[in-house]
């Protein structure tokens, strides 16, 4: 694929860069935090992860952690386009959350995509459903025990969530909830790692600012 990006950037005559978009949200997170050594975590229709060492590189990994397995119960369902067994795309995204409405009570229609389903139940956190805000203290669980996981692998003092999981108060209770099961599981995880949500609009627009600060103008 980047060949034809850059067969395009030629033809098209614009500035152009082609890196991972989970590269991007780790850049994002570099220049909203201004700090480096950052993996970050997009949890949107899938979840996209880049890391951006401790001297601020982006290193080209192919980090897609999306189908890379975070829950070892042999009864995790198993992904359809990978084939691996508890993937992070089930825990950190809108299927995700898709995922936890059913046992919290929610129906939707059948024809009701992804996105609309991820907004209602964040219009129920904002009326106060309990059920719903149920359901991003469980996403949040699984960060706290995923990310000493991901430690293992990656040099990182900081993480970043972002994306549209993370929009409005659901972010907040994400977040905390990681902190809280750091704090009481992996104390030293907790000393070592600190992990952030940007502002709203960086939360939601924070890849694409990243993304366009890339091509030398």
């Amino acid at each position: 694929m980047r060949p034809l990006f850059l067969k395009l950037r030629q033809e098209w005559g614009v500035p152009m860069e082609v890196i991972n978009d989970g590269d991007v949200t780790a850049l994002a997170g570099g220049l909203s935090l201004e700090r480096n050594g950052i993996l970050g975590i997009a949890l949107g229709s899938s979840e996209a992860v880049g890391f951006l060492d401790r001297q601020g590189r982006i290193t080209g990994w192919i980090n897609e952690l999306a189908f890379s397995t975070v829950d070892a119960n042999p009864d995790a369902g198993t992904d359809d386009w990978s084939g691996n067994p508890g993937v992070g795309a089930a825990y950190f995204s809108q299927q995700a959350v898709d995922r936890l409405a059913g046992p919290a009570g929610m129906v939707f229609p059948a024809d009701l995509a992804l996105p609309e389903r991820l907004k209602d139940v964040q219009a129920r956190m904002a009326q106060g459903d309990p059920a719903a805000r149920e359901i991003f203290e469980t996403i949040g669980v699984y960060l706290g025990y995923t990310l000493p996981w991901y430690a293992e692998f990656y040099d990182m003092e900081s993480a970043m969530i972002l994306g549209r999981v993370t929009s409005g108060e659901g972010g907040e209770i994400i977040l905390a909830k990681a902190k809280a099961v750091l704090e009481a599981e992996f104390p030293a995880t907790a000393q070592a790692i600190a992990i952030f949500l940007p502002d709203e609009k960086s939360r939601r627009v924070g890849q694409a600012v990243a993304a366009a600060s890339l091509p030398p103008l």
